[in-house]
Order: structure tokens, then C-alpha cells, then sequence
């Protein structure tokens, strides 16, 4: 197969969309923009700020993220030892500015998270909060969650620290350029060591059965003044730094765990039945999985420019289902444990956009320090599973539904054209043996539904019958199944 590295479709204009995209605003019932009490209450909580007398000014944090990110929830500082590795990793205090009970508090957790949509973002808290002063920006000084955790040579979980302190990140950096330094050596040691504990930790990952799927990203971006559909890898310093994070939601549970109070991530282990089915499939598709390999050892070893080995992906990713949020409440710890990670893990590192991790980080912080967790703080971990699942939906049904419109936008004036496509998978097959299921293009960032014969795993030739973006939907049709 030739180069996977899709290209993007011609970027539609802005003004051509705007109907469509408002349309879905109004269709989702997106969280309407803030009211003048909750923007006061945004401006009184920074002018009476109070910063964390312990100060870590000291440490060169920086932080890693999207170019042109604005919202900086994590910042980091790597330090390399003779038993092994200290993660100094700090985390937005947003609890400094937004008080359990108040009125920032409260839309909070009406919205549940940050909305991301094509043409703007839909905060958790005023921007003056998520993207200004509780923001992590280089120069500034900003009150933090400082975790300092140990790892050994191997990159196995150690002792944990926590405590509220000042912070001021030195630098910002983006996943691309900084990815390019870490390979033309143009960096300060800082980007290697987060590949060398990055590695470590995904090693472990697949130790205890884990694994990281690595499946491209289908995402909109903003293009001048329209936008465009584009498919994306993942960098190895993207994969290097989730680890970083996976760490702390790691360690943050382990906290938890022990002293039986606090709210985690989980993810229920698949059904045998549906290891087996999986297992099968890999032999069916030529990359058969060996019984002395773990699942993430399997999957790691996977190389999605192969159309086989990108269905064994895809098939993998709907393994696991199911993901939820548990208050701990004296529950076994094998059913609290998220099944893709093989560990206990709690969402606490994006308190900025992600409503669960601000308690997270307060209950993780009261732990360490030995006072005892309140009980208004408990009545709020018990609701959160709720409020979460309620804007997760939300969230997720407008945000597949911005692809779906993009989708059917592009391609409105392409029907009848003919595109190199993957099979995903076939849904169900008749008795004159034609099919449904689901394809991917090769040149285009688009997975789309097709009718025809074909089997999984295999390229095929399709032809574009349908584009609707009102309806926000395409359909292919099978013209040959080349190989």
C-alpha cells in the first residue's frame, strides 16, 4: 500500500458553513454563553485570589500541548536520578478560583466539560478562569497542584507527593515543534527525558496488560478563513506525554484506594467470549495474536498503514466499552479498575476542561495532607458520575455530528467519483452476498458507510452515491474489491 498520510480536502469556507454549524448549536443544546452574574463571580474569584504561600517558582516547569492552545491544564519538569526518575508535574489549581457551593461551582457543573466545535469552544468555566490567569501561561505565576512522583529504573510507580503550591512555566511548547527539536537535538534534555520515561511507562502499560490504541484522529480545523478535515497520527511526544498523564490519574486512584474515598475511571474487562472473537479475527486477517503476547504487547506491535492491521485496531478499540465513573465505596478493587490501562485510574489532570478532576485533585490533596474530606465534598463526588455521563453524551453528539456535517460537506459536490477506500468492517451480508458496513478513504480524512460486497481488511474501489450535509450523511457503493 502506499503512503497512509492522508491528505486534507480543499478547506471549505466559513461563511458557506455558518447556517449549518449554528443549526447545530440550537439542534444539541450547547451550553449558552456565560451571564453577566457568572462572569462577575469569574472576576471576583481572580482579584481575591489568595496564592499558595509554598512556592516552587524555583523549578522550570513547562508545559506541552496543541499549537495555539490557551487553556493549560498540566505543566512538567523531569528530573533523572540514580534509583531512577522524579516526575514533577503540576496541575491547574482551578478549586483556588472556583469554591465548592458558589455560583462558579454550580454552572460548572451544569456544562460538565469544554465543548469543541469547529468554529468555537464552549469553556467549562469564563475564559478569564480557563484560558487567563488560572491557565498555566509561561511568565505567570499560577497556583498549582504540585505532584511529585518517584518512578524507579523501570519506570514502576514509586512514592507520591502532593501539595498546593505557586508555579511559573518557563515555556510553551507545541507537540510539532517540539517533536522536531527532540530529533534534530535542538533541545535542552527536558523532551528526551520525557521519551525515555514516556517508553518506560508504555512498557509497563504492557506488563500489566494494557494498551494505548494507536488510531488516527479524525478532527476539524480551522483553515484561514474556513476549514478542513484532517486525519492525524498521533507524535511519539503526544504518546509520551499522556503517559505522563495516565501516571498521575494512576497514582491519584492509588491515593484514593487506600483510604476508601474518592471517584475513579473505569472500564469493565471484555467478555471472554468477545477475546476469543477477537483472537480468531486476527488469524482470519494474517496477523494472528500469540498466546505469549499480552494485549498491549499485540496491539504496540501493530502497524496501521496496513490495512489489516488498521481493522485489527479498529476492531480492538470496540473491545473495550463501557467506560463509566464509580464512587469508591468499599467495592472491590478488580471492579474499579479501567480495563484498557490493566489499573485503578482517576480523570485528574485537565481540571480546566473536565469537571470530575477538580474533586479529584481536592480529595487527592486532603488525603496527603491527613484532613478529613468533608461532607459537602462527598455529596459532590456521589453526583458527579451523572453529571458526567449527562455531558459526555452531550458533548459527544455534537462533536460526531460536526464530522458527519463536515463530511457530507466536502464531498456535496463529488457524488458519482470514484475514491481508494479501506473495509473496515461489514455489518451484515445477504444471500446474493452484498453487503453494509464501514469504509475508510484512502486520500481523505473520511469514514463513511458503503453497501456492496466486500471483506474486511481488504482495499476497495467505491463510488460516492450520496453526500447530504442537511442530513449529515454519505453513502458508498462497492465498484471493485481490488485485493
Amino acid at each position: 500500500m502506499t503512503d497512509r498520510r492522508i491528505r486534507s480536502p480543499r478547506p471549505v469556507p466559513a461563511s458557506d458553513l455558518a447556517q449549518l454549524l449554528l443549526g447545530l448549536e440550537t439542534e444539541f443544546e450547547v451550553p449558552a454563553p456565560f451571564d453577566e452574574e457568572t462572569l462577575a463571580a469569574a472576576e471576583a474569584a481572580v482579584v481575591n485570589l489568595e496564592l499558595p504561600t509554598a512556592d516552587a517558582t524555583s523549578i522550570p516547569f513547562f508545559t506541552i500541548d496543541p499549537e495555539g492552545a490557551t487553556d493549560l491544564d498540566q505543566a512538567m519538569y523531569l528530573e533523572k536520578t540514580e534509583g531512577g526518575y522524579i516526575v514533577n508535574y503540576a496541575i491547574a489549581d482551578v478549586p483556588a478560583f472556583v469554591q465548592l457551593g458558589s455560583v462558579l461551582d454550580q454552572v460548572a457543573r451544569e456544562r460538565g466539560q469544554t465543548y469543541y466545535l469547529p468554529h468555537r469552544k464552549i469553556t467549562l468555566h469564563p475564559p478569564v478562569i480557563s484560558e487567563d490567569q488560572g491557565s498555566l501561561l509561561p511568565d505567570q505565576i499560577r497556583p498549582a497542584f504540585h505532584w511529585k512522583i518517584s518512578l524507579d529504573q523501570h519506570g514502576a510507580l514509586g512514592e507520591v507527593q502532593l501539595q498546593r503550591v505557586r508555579i511559573k512555566s518557563r515555556a510553551q511548547l507545541d507537540y510539532v515543534s517540539a517533536q522536531q527539536q527532540l530529533e534534530n537535538g535542538s533541545h535542552d534534555g527536558q523532551l528526551a527525558l520525557l521519551a525515555e520515561i514516556g517508553a518506560l511507562r508504555i512498557e509497563q502499560e504492557q506488563l500489566r496488560g494494557g494498551a494505548s490504541l494507536n488510531l488516527p484522529d479524525q478532527e476539524i480545523e480551522e483553515d484561514g478563513n474556513g476549514y478542513k478535515l484532517v486525519s492525524r497520527a498521533p507524535l511519539p511526544l503526544e504518546d509520551h506525554n499522556a503517559q505522563i498523564s495516565l501516571l498521575t490519574g494512576i497514582a491519584a486512584a492509588r491515593l484514593m484506594l487506600d483510604s476508601g474515598v474518592g471517584i475513579l475511571r473505569t472500564m469493565p474487562q471484555p467478555e471472554d467470549k468477545a477475546l476469543q472473537e477477537f483472537r480468531a479475527q486476527t488469524q482470519l486477517l494474517g496477523h494472528p495474536w500469540k498466546q505469549e503476547l499480552s494485549y498491549g504487547q499485540y496491539l504496540h506491535a501493530l502497524d496501521v498503514s496496513d490495512p489489516k492491521q488498521l481493522v485489527i485496531m479498529h476492531r480492538a478499540a470496540s473491545l473495550f466499552r463501557g467506560a463509566d465513573y464509580h464512587v469508591i465505596n468499599g467495592q472491590p478493587e478488580e471492579e474499579l479498575v479501567q480495563a484498557a490501562l490493566a489499573a485503578p485510574y482517576a480523570h485528574t489532570t485537565a481540571p480546566l476542561r473536565r469537571l470530575v478532576d477538580r474533586f479529584v485533585l481536592l480529595t487527592c490533596h486532603l488525603l496527603t495532607t491527613g484532613e478529613s474530606v468533608p461532607e459537602e465534598l462527598k455529596t459532590a463526588l456521589g453526583q458527579l458520575p451523572v453529571l458526567m455521563r449527562e455531558s459526555s453524551v452531550a458533548a459527544n453528539r455534537v462533536n460526531r455530528a460536526s464530522l458527519d456535517l463536515m463530511e457530507a460537506f466536502v464531498l456535496q459536490n463529488r457524488v458519482g467519483e470514484q475514491f481508494q477506500a479501506i473495509i473496515l468492517q461489514v455489518e451484515d451480508k445477504d444471500q446474493g452476498e452484498s453487503s453494509k458496513g464501514q469504509l475508510q478513504l484512502v486520500d481523505l480524512p473520511v469514514t463513511a458507510s458503503f453497501s456492496g460486497a466486500a471483506e474486511p481488511g481488504t482495499l476497495a474501489t467505491v463510488k460516492l452515491v450520496h453526500a447530504d450535509p442537511q442530513a449529515r450523511q454519505i453513502n458508498f457503493e462497492i465498484v471493485v474489491q481490488n485485493s
